[in-house]
């Protein structure tokens, strides 16, 4: 990469190690394939089709690359848990729904660098057996929709999509699929439901997990933009070789997408669990504003629980000993992060400095997810509700110190207690803010509220008739 230029102040950072971002905002770059062939497009896929579909699965599989959508199941291991005897049509679907907050990766990818993508999704779907692909891309993405059409229509001109694809005898056609803007559709069988045309409402696993039971019924692989882009890069330098980029089990790079209060937010890829938290805050970001001091970072997305800048923790290591981190010593891996009781999940980070209102924050997030809320689930639909109208009152100086324990309590009951992992995202950043800052947040209620004190008088009353 030394050979390449990016466009002024564009530039990766010297702890970057880019290979799905190594095009993004570089001078003399775009999106036509002329482009993208001249700088060896295309050839990993001219590769795969040399090779047996199982062999290309192995590879994957080898290289130990996680899924780049949040949840991190290895990729490899998903692609074989479709059905040996299977004899429906097998359907591949590139999640481009992106609608967690923080995050902001794959639009980056399909806005500049959609060809990449494709090659990323031919040889996927060629390990797979699918001859059928779909990008469901969320509605806010306009530009990227009208990118990705005139993409696929290049590669189909040059023979990499369609029928015969360079005389393999492989045939793939790739559709874009634009989504309404709903959170949910971001979850893989609420977005398999969307596809068909249907409410998103999420399928219960089991019996429905996709790679058996997917889109029409049929073994469907449901894939993150970021993820199937490493599939080239895989192809391009092996497995094995793959995973020695990062650390044992969080191989490769991934994007991280900073956003908040530090100097230098923007997107960063890195190998996997070889930089740290602080690493990542103070030297590649900057550090935080001028005057202030870093207070909190929800390393994953919004869902993902919060985590105070001054905590230590105390976690195993493989062999069975225990270690001591403070908060800036976590790699940036998915594994430890895991074990401090946060998740790495989709590379959002987001970062909070001491002049932050945690209350707002919580009110913040309860909004969104009340608002995101599909409504199948009666404990997501009115526990989120119940969970914005307390926050309201904590952030209008309306509650009592018993609503935050209420708040607690709602949070606790919708966790746990849905078809999908949206009860768990709305209500996770509740249980953590709560735990990490109970005193704060109690401190900005009173015992003497009339307005509640009323409120609470009146609904006693109606109970007591």
């Amino acid at each position: 990469m030394s050979d390449i230029k990016y466009l002024p102040g564009k530039e990766p950072h010297p702890r970057e190690r880019r290979l799905i971002f190594k095009n993004i905002d570089r001078d003399g770059w775009d999106t036509s394939i002329a482009c993208y062939l001249g700088d060896g497009g295309y050839e990993q896929l001219k590769a795969a089709l040399g090779m047996e579909p199982n062999a290309i699965t192995e590879e994957v599989k080898k290289s130990g690359l996680r899924g780049r959508g949040g949840a991190g199941f290895p990729t490899g291991i998903k692609w074989g848990f479709i059905p040996p005897n299977n004899t429906k049509p097998v359907y591949l679907i590139c999640n481009c729904d992106e609608s967690e907050p923080g995050t902001f990766k794959d639009r980056y990818i399909v806005h500049q660098d959609p060809h990449q993508l494709i090659e990323g999704m031919v040889i996927s779907a060629y390990a797979v057996g699918a001859h059928t692909a779909y990008i469901y891309m969320r509605e806010e993405f306009p530009e990227a929709a009208q990118i990705m059409e005139q993409a696929i229509a290049e590669a189909r001109e040059k023979n990499f999509v369609g029928k015969n694809i360079l005389g393999s005898g492989f045939d793939l056609e790739i559709y874009v699929h634009r989504g309404a803007g709903a959170y949910i559709c971001g979850e893989e069988t609420g977005l398999i439901e969307s596809l068909e045309g249907k409410r998103p409402y999420p399928r219960i696993k089991p019996p429905y997990f996709p790679a058996a039971l997917g889109l029409y019924m049929a073994p469907t692989i449901v894939n993150n933009v970021e993820s199937l882009c490493h599939v080239k890069h895989i192809i391009a330098m092996g497995g094995d070789t793959y995973a020695s980029l990062g650390v044992p089990r969080n191989t490769g790079t991934r994007i991280l997408c900073v956003s908040g209060d530090v100097k230098k937010p923007g997107y960063y890829e890195v190998e996997v669990g070889k930089i740290t938290m602080g690493e990542l805050l103070n030297d590649i970001c900057g550090g935080p504003k001028d005057g202030r001091t870093f207070r909190a970072v929800i390393p994953g997305g919004s869902s993902a629980k919060i985590m105070k800048c001054d905590e230590s923790y105390t976690i195993n290591n493989p062999d069975g000993t225990k270690r001591e981190l403070t908060f800036y010593d976590i790699p940036m891996d998915f594994d430890t992060i895991a074990a401090c009781g946060s998740m790495a999940g989709s590379g959002g980070v987001i970062v909070m400095d001491d002049s932050r209102k945690i209350s707002w924050v919580l009110n913040n997030l309860n909004h969104f997810y009340a608002h995101e809320s599909c409504g199948q689930c009666t404990p997501c639909r009115e526990g989120s509700m119940w969970m914005r109208k307390i926050s309201d009152r904590i952030v209008s100086g309306r509650a009592t110190p018993e609503d935050v324990q209420t708040l607690e309590d709602v949070a606790y009951q919708i966790d746990g207690r849905t078809v999908c992992a949206f009860g768990e995202a709305s209500s996770w950043p509740v249980e953590a803010i709560i735990d990490k800052f109970r005193d704060e947040l109690v401190a900005e209620t009173s015992e003497d509220n009339e307005y509640l004190s009323a409120e609470a008088k009146q609904q006693l009353q109606y109970i007591s008739q």
